[in-house]
């Protein structure tokens, strides 16, 4: 597939090279929530990767970068949602635990509003299919979602 992942900070640069790259695949992620809203209401792209690492959770709540208004503009505009395999991957402890709390909450509001949602590996932490489909059932996935994983 002919991918391109756009990591910016700034929407007037994420918004050049996404209408720069109409022709591929567009897979975005930024650690700004509001610029990630921004970006899945006004610009065309597949899919929103959503950071989990460098996160602080709130008093009663997970923050996971993803709600149920998010959900909503992302099933308007046909935008899957991703999840950063390498981030599983390369964390530990209490950390790895966190981040798999955060991912299950998103898979939870996925399937709420009938979102489809991707494994994305971008340092090359690749696993066999079957490998990635399990987990996202123990995630929480429903099998209609691991199917198009």
């Amino acid at each position: 597939m002919n991918e391109m992942l756009i990591n910016e900070k700034n929407f007037e640069s994420a918004r050049k090279k996404i209408r720069e790259n109409l022709s591929r695949e567009i897979i975005f992620c930024s650690d700004d929530d509001d610029l990630n809203r921004k970006i899945i209401e006004k610009e065309k792209i597949s899919i929103l990767l959503i950071n989990l690492t460098k996160r602080k959770d709130f008093m009663k709540q997970r923050n996971s970068g993803f709600n149920h208004i998010l959900a909503k503009i992302a099933k308007q505009n046909g935008v899957i949602i991703g999840i950063n395999f390498d981030e599983i991957v390369e964390s530990s402890g209490k950390n790895k635990s966190e981040i798999l709390a955060r991912v299950k909450q998103n898979i939870l509001l996925c399937n709420k509003n009938k979102l489809k949602m991707k494994f994305i590996t971008l340092k090359g932490n690749l696993r066999n299919i079957y490998d990635l489909k399990a987990l996202g059932l123990i995630l929480g996935m429903p099998t209609s979602m691991t199917k198009a994983l």
